[in-house]
């Protein structure tokens, strides 16, 4: 599998290019709900204490879709290396 572009089809191109925009527009348009909701997660830990990452776990997989999920879970995983 080639990874130069310049080794694909022009079709091939744009179907990578309107995949780019597509996740760049999810990215711009969740990013705010994503942190906020990453912020939510981060607050229950000392509640949760040793149960904490279970739970986190088990809220992501109720959340959808995937790629809104990827998002939160970037943010905690932020959040979390910059709490250390």
């Amino acid at each position: 599998m080639s990874l130069n572009l310049a080794n694909k089809s022009f079709a091939e191109r744009q179907a990578i290019e309107v995949e780019k925009a597509r996740h760049f527009d999810n990215w711009k348009n969740n990013l705010g709900r994503a942190k906020a909701e990453a912020a939510r997660l981060i607050a229950e830990k000392p509640r949760r204490k040793g149960k904490w990452a279970e739970w986190v776990r088990a809220e992501l997989e109720q959340m959808s879709p995937p790629d809104y999920v990827n998002l939160v879970r970037s943010e905690v995983n932020k959040l979390m290396a910059a709490a250390r």
